[in-house]
Formats: structure tokens, sequence, C-alpha cells
């Protein structure tokens, strides 16, 4: 457990390359304590997935962590609470509903943002899609007027960056507690109307549903619709940007893709594997816990790198390469609670939005690839990733031959 010559998670050089530092950690500081972030840190595949399995890991750590920004959300509940109200929610994000309400909502949006740069043969995918897409999609699903996309945008970068602030900027600490308050004034008002006029969208499903006489408070609906703009936004945006990144940089693969389509599943799954869009979870045990390295003390923090731990050469062959045709990925459970890589956490607070996020990428590359033939790098080599807390290029500049 000795941090002294472990690689520090909040210093320059791990973020310019994180994937080195996860080799070190896993191999020689399994666990070690992180004192910036008043946290254990573990990075190995086996000690990754019990954090996330195990009940005797909760989520207190989000009182602390999204609370002051969102309000309480249904990630910071436990057993009886936490099931009834992720059941409120959860029926809106997959099978029928998603189906037949929102897949329109998906296909309309990602088509409309594609139709802005089609023929002109260049984009930069983040600045004019990854970043748009998502958030677009969420405030078309929620009900809420398409000319509040860009006011949303904003929102969502601040909430991000509030929650991606492992060094402590008190000027974003502020801007995110703004836009709590901002977003808060706008959505109860609304809330409160879908209440008692409801029509067939997220907000409203969200404002009815009941479970054995059990209703979502107007503070918990507000939450969870925060919670959904980053949670939802903030990973398919980064997905969409790092699996085009992905199969740009493997031709052979991109055209297997566009060849097939039902492989752009797999190519999302290794995606979430290889550059997963976030690359720590935390979790608070309420007991001592040992794990690979010595023991957690309960209550303490502790920061599961998702990224080291899905390239762990003890769950993975090869597993710095990027395969869409992996047999070590389970591509049947890789949406689901059981899924084998850590993207998506695992266990009773495994995400929500998964199937969601499964949609939105199906549909979105799915028609990149219908308008863009023959993609290169617009700078000859594939951007390089930034960030800590999510990560992914900035920007992906792409050529491509407009398709008829």
């Amino acid at each position: 457990m000795n941090a002294a010559t472990a690689p520090d998670i909040l210093s320059p050089e791990f973020a310019e390359d994180p994937y080195s530092a996860y080799r070190v950690l896993r191999e020689s500081h399994p666990l070690i304590w992180h004192e910036p972030t008043s946290s254990y840190v573990i990075s190995r595949y086996r000690d990754v997935t019990r954090a996330f399995k195990e009940p005797v890991f909760t989520s207190r750590n989000y009182d602390w962590q999204l609370e002051p920004v969102h309000g309480r959300t249904i990630l910071q509940m436990d057993g009886r609470e936490h099931s009834t109200k992720r059941n409120l929610v959860a029926s809106a994000f997959r099978g029928k509903d998603l189906a037949e309400k929102f897949v329109p909502v998906i296909a309309r949006n990602s088509a409309s943002l594609i139709e802005a740069f089609r023929t002109t043969g260049e984009v930069d995918l983040v600045a004019e899609y990854a970043t748009r897409f998502p958030i677009n999609v969420i405030v078309d699903m929620l009900g809420l007027p398409t000319s509040d996309h860009a006011l949303f945008h904003r929102w969502y970068t601040a909430i991000m960056a509030f929650l991606a602030n492992l060094a402590g900027d008190e000027e974003v600490t502020r801007a995110g507690l703004a836009t709590k308050a901002e977003l808060e004034e706008y959505l109860l008002p609304i809330v409160a109307e879908r209440r008692r006029n409801p029509g067939d969208d997220l907000l409203s499903v969200l404002c009815t549903a009941e479970i054995d006489g059990v209703v979502m408070t107007e503070q918990e609906i507000k939450a969870f619709c925060s919670l959904l703009l980053v949670a939802g936004g903030e990973t398919t945006d980064k997905a969409i940007t790092s699996v085009m990144r992905n199969l740009v940089s493997h031709p052979d693969q991109l055209h297997a893709v566009r060849e097939d389509r039902s492989l752009v599943p797999a190519a999302f799954a290794e995606t979430l594997r290889l550059t997963p869009p976030v690359h720590m979870i935390m979790r608070q045990p309420a007991e001592d816990v040992e794990l690979s390295g010595g023991t957690v003390e309960a209550g303490r923090t502790v920061t599961c790198l998702i990224g080291a731990a899905n390239r762990d050469p003890e769950q993975y062959a090869d597993p710095d390469t990027f395969d869409i045709h992996r047999p070590d990925l389970d591509l049947t459970r890789a949406y689901t609670a059981g899924a084998n890589h850590t993207a998506f956490a695992l266990g009773r607070h495994f995400c929500v939005g998964a199937m969601l996020a499964r949609t939105e990428l199906e549909i979105g590359i799915s028609q990149l690839l219908d308008a863009m033939d023959d993609i290169r790098f617009a700078d000859g080599a594939p951007p390089p990733e930034q960030g800590v807390f999510t990560r992914a290029p900035q920007s992906l500049r792409l050529t491509f031959t407009p398709t008829a």
C-alpha cells in the first residue's frame, strides 16, 4: 500500500497516459491510499467487480459527490427504496417503451445533426455531433422545447465539470451549484404541470409512475432528470467519439461493421472495455473489507479504476488491443448487470440507461456510416484522449467521401 512510488491519478503524467499507470497500479499497487482525493484506489478486475457487486460496498459516497449538484438521486438509495424508485424509472429505458416512443426521437435527432455536414466531406465529430446528439435526445424524450437544446448543453457542461473536479477548483464548484439552482427553477414548474396534465413523454412517465402507492417526489424527478442529463449525455457523447476513433484506427474492423451493422453493439462493447467513457467510480464499504493488497476500513471512499480493471490481463487476453470479435468479452450480457466489463458498473447500481445508450449508438453509428464513406483522420493519426474522470478525444476531425 505504499503510495509514495505509485502513479498519482491527479498528475499530468497520469492524465497523458493512464493506461501505463494502470498497469503499474495493477501489478505493484493494487490498493493505495490517495491523500488528495481521500480515497483508496483499486485497479484489479477482481477487486473492482467486488466493489460493484457486493452489498457491503455502498454508494454513500454520492451523498457528497453527487447530491450537492443533482439533489438526492436513486444512486444514493439502498434496499427497498432503491429497488422501488429504480423500477419506477427503468421501464422507460427498455423494451416496448424504448422501441416505440424513443427510437424515432433518437433517429430524428441523429439525422438532423448529420444533415448539417453530410455533404461537406469533413467534420469535427465531437463538436458537430457527439456532444449534441445525446443531450438533444434527452431534452426531446423529456418533452421539453427543442429551442432549449443549447441551454441544456450549457447546464450539462457545467455539471460535468463539477463532477470531474477532483482537484477542487472553487470556480468550477460555484458554477456547478449555480447550475443546480437554474435547472431547479426551470424544471420544477414543468414537473408540477405534467403531474396535472401528463402526456406521453418521459417526464410525464416519471410524474405518473406508481408502484404499490409509491410515486416519485417532484425533487426526486428533478434530480433524476439532472442525473440523466449527465449520465446519459457524457457517456454517450464520449462513447460515440471513441467508437469512431477506434474503428477508423482499425480499417478492417471499420469495414466489417460497415458491411454488417449487427456488429455495432460489439464495437460499442469493446470500446466500453478498452477506452471507457467513465474511468473511475467511487464506492464506500459499510464494514472493513479485505481486497488485494490490504484492508479498506468501513466508511472510507474507494475509487474503482474502471479503465484499469477493463484491461486486466487476468481477465482478458491481449487486453490493450481493440478487437470487436474478442471471444472473452461476453456480448450476450454486455448491456446487462451481468456484464463482464465494468464500464456500466455492475449489480444493483448497474447503469439504468445502458439499453438507451446501446440504442443511441446503434442508430447513430449506422447513420454516420450511411452518410460517410472512406473515413480518415483529418490529421493523419488518431487524436489523443483527454480527461481523467471521464476520457475521450476532445476533438475528432475526420475527412470522408459523402455518399449519394
